[in-house]
């Protein structure tokens, strides 16, 4: 009986063994709000999955960094590998690296730029950037246009350049301003803050500085719009008088909304691209057919709605 019981207990043990399943996961960068948002949507995912193990790694805005975790993954054995890349002019290096190894790999939120030659067994899960930009774009236009404005200049903050969010975001808010509807709207300067809160703020102080006039600010991201919001309100700018737009909703960006400072963002679901790309990253390791693109909706966040939006990040 105790050879019997020993022999059960090895097989559970391997069998046990063989059903776990480890994902590698390398953030760009920790200290993101949004990012945040993302990683613990992985996080807490993981933490419903039975034997499903997460590794993740913060490449901390270095792409030589990223690589070197993605090669490691490689190295430990992880069943797949999930990427938030640094830069996504890198991806066509990481794509290799995980190719070569045989290693299922997910880019999640940001593009890879070689998306439409990527591997069989890889994918990326995000939303489509095309509609963020054009849905903030449009209505802010719709809120100079109820305003009475019949010319309006705009400030457009963008990204990190090296993103294809920044660069589509940017696109879309061009596309929008071309159209008869919205052709009074002009842009009188456009520069980047690299996502960031501060970088936003002195780029704002120095407009403001500058004496630059303009009746909207059009940002790539929630933390630019409170960085040139905060500049603004420092600066004794009413905010009445600016319509300012983001993307993400975050928790700061939307009290900023109920303070009344930021006029619109756009919901871009983080834990769902989170939980998706964990998902994708899970089934492409089972060998289970994904798509290549799989697309978490964007949604327009205005004072009317963000009732909806409160508690969803």
């Amino acid at each position: 009986m105790k050879k019997i019981a020993l022999a059960a207990l090895a097989t559970t043990m391997l069998t046990s063994g063989a059903m776990a399943e480890t994902v590698g996961v390398s953030m760009a960068l920790f200290d993101d709000n949004f990012l945040t948002v993302l990683r613990n949507g992985i996080e807490e995912y993981a933490g419903t999955l039975e034997g499903v193990e997460i590794q993740i790694e913060d490449a901390q805005n270095d792409v030589g960094k990223q690589l070197n975790q993605i090669q490691n993954f490689i190295a430990s054995g992880v069943d797949a590998i999930v990427v938030n890349p640094v830069d996504t002019d890198a991806t066509e290096a990481m794509s290799a690296l995980a190719e070569q190894a045989g290693v299922p790999l997910v880019y999640v939120n940001r593009q890879p730029v070689n998306l439409e030659n990527l591997p069989d067994n890889q994918a990326f899960v995000a939303s489509n950037e095309v509609d963020s930009g054009t849905l903030e774009t449009q209505e802010v236009c719709r809120l100079l246009t109820e305003a009475g404005k019949t010319e309006a200049n705009i400030l457009v903050i963008m990204g990190e350049l090296s993103n294809q969010a920044a660069r589509q975001r940017t696109q879309d808010i061009h596309d929008v301003i071309a159209t008869p509807e919205c052709s009074f709207m002009k842009i009188v300067d456009e520069q980047t803050s690299n996502w960031q809160r501060t970088q936003a703020a002195d780029l704002m102080t120095n407009w403001l500085s500058a004496g630059v006039q303009f009746d909207a600010v059009i940002a790539n991201n929630d933390e630019s719009a409170i960085g040139a919001i905060q500049a603004m309100k420092a600066a004794g700018v009413d905010m009445a008088s600016v319509v300012v737009g983001g993307v993400d909703a975050t928790q700061d960006a939307l009290a900023a909304m109920q303070a009344g400072d930021l006029d619109v963002t756009v919901f871009q679901n983080a834990s769902a691209q989170g939980s998706g790309s964990l998902d994708a990253a899970l089934a492409l390791a089972r060998g289970e057919a994904v798509e290549r693109e799989v697309w978490v909706p964007f949604e327009l966040v205005t004072p009317e709605n963000i009732g909806d939006y409160l508690s969803a990040n």
